[in-house]
């Protein structure tokens, strides 16, 4: 019988050391990560964060956190906005007043209303391309509007004064002072580790 223990309590420590070891190996392409990142060595840093994605639960939640919107930000600059968006839309879930996602998000879902706009500017009786366009919008529009309320732009201000003019929602467009003065009272610039 005390063999028997003595070999559990050994698989038992040899378990809770490599598990530790697996956590400070993730934190150390975290760290490693950041570097790249900093360094300007994009390549590098996708690679190590795609490493890291698996193991991201090794993470304390506030790196990955930060590692999310790290990672989107590479992806968004190197044009994966497929990438991008779903670590945005983490971040933003966990930190709904970081408005830099929200921009980020907000320019990267008109993306696609973009083309859409430019197929309806050529065809403008076509329902389907409308009631799609009209739906891009709709789901930037709240992200633009936080980043505006947080950093406000006149280049964002009149996007967003546009849109609404294009999809003819002049109540939403009327009552957009409101929305932008409520939103702007938590806004948070900066993630910390």
């Amino acid at each position: 019988m005390p063999k028997k223990a003595i070999i559990l309590l050994l698989i038992l420590c040899f378990a809770i050391t490599s598990k530790a070891q697996n956590a400070d190996t993730v934190y150390n392409r975290y760290l490693d990560f950041n570097l790249k990142r900093l360094e300007g060595n994009t390549s590098t840093a996708l690679k190590l964060g795609e490493d890291i994605l698996p193991n991201i639960k090794l993470l304390p939640d506030k790196s990955c956190i930060s590692f999310y919107a790290s990672l989107a930000k590479l992806y968004e600059d190197d044009n994966q906005s497929v990438e991008a968006i779903p670590l945005y839309e983490m971040v933003v879930a966990a930190q709904p007043n970081y408005y830099v996602a929200h921009r980020a998000l907000g320019y990267l879902y008109l993306k696609p209303a973009d083309e859409l706009y430019a197929k309806l500017q050529a065809n403008a009786n076509d329902n389907e391309i409308a009631v799609l366009y009209k739906a891009s919008v709709q789901k930037a529009l709240p992200h633009l509007e936080k980043a505006q309320a947080c950093d406000p732009s006149d280049e964002t201000m009149a996007l967003i004064k546009k849109l609404y003019t294009n999809i003819h929602d002049d109540t939403h467009l009327k009552s957009l002072g409101k929305r932008l003065a409520a939103l702007s009272k938590d806004c948070l610039d900066i993630l910390s580790d």
